[in-house]
């Protein structure tokens, strides 16, 4: 029997869900002692275990070719499929992460972890609607994830101003303050959803536009880190 959905990594902040502060000695260690078990046995399913602590410890390109190959022996194995989508997404390959994730959810259309992996990642693609679609299947399947539902507040643009930026709001209507100039002011004023909202507008209209992608991933970090 092939194996199925499995889940064992967990995921970090919804504005990347892909970084994860690791103990580089126990790492270490832990790989050490998957590589021995895999040496013993070339057929285990251990491949996935390994593959996520090279992720975790930065070394995406083995990650990525340890999960190709284990895959090609288990392809229904998708614990090991999204592990895949990770170390792709942590590598910038974004498009091939998309791929696995794709046929991960053709399979599993309620996979949680999936769909919040396939937001992040339309995200950083600019794809601002697909991540907001992908966000609402999550908010769905965990409605006590308040996180992803204030996130997704924001990429929709639909969160109401605090009471010191109610003025800002009123701009923010105007096309002629959707660019990059203001959402960076924003954000040096420390108006983040603001700044948010700025940089959704024009990615709408702009998938590609680089620094404006560059300087969402700012605001929602600078958001996570005031969140503290």
């Amino acid at each position: 029997m092939t194996p199925e959905v499995g889940l064992t990594t967990q995921t970090s902040a919804p504005y990347n869900r892909l970084a994860m502060p690791v103990n580089d000695q126990a790492i270490v260690g832990a790989i050490r002692r998957q590589e021995e078990r895999l040496a013993r046995d070339p057929a285990s399913l251990a491949f996935a275990q390994l593959a996520d602590l090279y992720r975790k410890a930065g070394r995406t390109r083995d990650a990525v070719a340890l999960c190709r190959d284990g895959l090609a022996r288990y392809p229904r194995y998708t614990t090991a499929r999204l592990i895949l989508a990770k170390a792709l997404a942590a590598d910038e390959q974004l498009a091939a992460a998309l791929v696995e994730l794709n046929a991960i959810l053709e399979v599993s259309p309620k996979d949680l972890q999936c769909h919040l992996l396939a937001a992040e990642v339309h995200r950083r693609l600019g794809h601002i609607d697909e991540a907001v679609k992908h966000l609402e299947a999550a908010a769905d399947l965990d409605p006590g994830d308040r996180e992803s539902r204030a996130l997704l507040s924001l990429l929709r643009a639909a969160a109401p101003p605090s009471g010191e930026a109610a003025g800002l709001a009123r701009l923010l209507r105007d096309d002629t303050f959707a660019t990059v100039t203001f959402g960076s002011l924003c954000l040096e004023q420390g108006c983040v959803e603001e700044a948010v909202q700025v940089f959704t507008r024009i990615l709408r209209k702009d998938p590609d536009h680089r620094e404006a992608r560059d300087r969402l991933e700012s605001a929602l970090r600078a958001r996570q880190r005031r969140k503290g």
